[in-house]
């Protein structure tokens, strides 16, 4: 099916074109994967469509390799990037990590879930966008069409980063309007030959896709450029476990005391969360 991307493009046009529905059928933006592009209908990521992200695992909570890899897709776009989310907890220097530079990027702070939907559907209207991106913990089918309406109209890649808020939330798998929707997990590094951390692994995974089938992926992190490549699954499989960390003997003068407040979590660039002390 995929090597007629490219004529099935070209009948949907059609058939959009007679019935009077008006959608205008946007070439896909491909990763440059051969095996992803050819997976997908269109040979890519459909632009102005909703495209559904999360983390997987613990990551969900907080989504930091899912923000990485939508920013690495939005790298390879011009223009600005409106990001609304709930709170202040995005490692904007991170996305320079991905190849988005923070300076293309508008940040909405919204509050609330409700607010982000309004903000994301605002900024779908406007083309000059490269893209739009929400940070939600879960979206209905009706605000997802209403997403997915807006992103039509004007050609603006949509991404709605689903993460969970609480510690402990689970993954909701909710029937959305979406085009795909997409599980990116943290995989253990390749061993390299010298000391040293290899570029981070991901699985990628692709759970839903309209007019077409799921699928996954061992890929190569974003590199500086957005860029995702597919990875050496033998080397990816060689690479030592993480070694457990020793345990630390704890002085018995402090078993007493009181547990310290929990400070305020900031995801990091590489992946992973980082605790943020306020000055």
């Amino acid at each position: 099916m995929s090597g007629h991307a490219p004529l099935l493009a070209e009948l949907r046009e059609r058939i959009a074109h007679l019935d009077g529905s008006g959608v205008r059928v946007r070439p896909g933006l491909p990763f440059g994967v051969e095996a992803i592009d050819r997976h997908l209908p269109g040979g890519g990521l459909l632009r102005g469509a909703l495209h559904e992200v999360s983390g997987a695992g613990e990551d969900f909570t907080y989504g930091a390799a899912a923000a990485l890899f939508i920013a690495g897709v939005l790298a390879r776009l011009d223009g600005p990037v409106l990001w609304c989310l709930r709170r202040r907890d995005l490692f904007a220097p991170g996305l320079a990590n991905a190849g988005l530079d923070p300076d293309r990027v508008i940040y909405a702070e919204a509050g609330d879930a409700k607010n982000v939907l309004l903000a994301m559907e605002e900024g779908l209207r406007h083309a000059p966008l490269a893209g739009v991106v929400g940070e939600i913990d879960r979206i209905g089918l009706t605000a997802s069409r209403r997403l997915n309406l807006a992103a039509e109209e004007s050609g603006v890649l949509a991404f709605a980063l689903k993460r969970g808020w609480r510690h402990g939330d689970v993954e909701r798998e909710e029937p959305s309007a979406a085009h795909t929707r997409w599980r990116v997990g943290a995989m253990p590094s390749r061993a390299l030959e010298v000391p040293g951390l290899g570029r981070a692994l991901w699985r990628l995974e692709l759970t839903r896709c309209r007019n077409g089938e799921a699928a996954q992926w061992l890929v190569e992190a974003c590199d500086e450029q957005g860029r995702i490549a597919l990875a050496d699954v033998g080397a990816a499989r060689s690479a030592p476990a993480t070694p457990a960390p020793a345990p630390v003997a704890v002085p018995a003068e402090l078993s007493d005391r009181p547990a310290a407040r929990p400070s305020p979590i900031r995801r990091a660039a590489g992946g992973g969360a980082v605790r943020h002390r306020r000055a």
